[in-house]
């Protein structure tokens, strides 16, 4: 595998092959790749997204969680 670049798991922060034989990249392994999903099932990572003025009052945007305003 000449030319195969190594990269860090971003769960564990060991060596994963970059590599098309690596069919959990860019995780090492299984383990890591369903450690992660999980992570992201239970809400532990989150995408935070600014919303503005406007499309916060745009027809169709529901917002359960958030605070009326005053």
């Amino acid at each position: 595998m000449a030319g195969v670049r190594k990269v860090r798991c971003p769960q564990c922060g060991g060596e994963a092959l970059w590599a098309p034989e690596n069919k959990w990249r860019p995780f090492c392994s299984e383990r890591c790749k369903q450690i992660d999903l999980g992570a992201w099932a239970s809400e532990s990572y989150r995408i935070v997204v600014q919303v503005s003025d406007e499309e916060a009052g745009a027809p169709g945007l529901d917002f359960p969680d958030a605070s009326p305003r005053n």
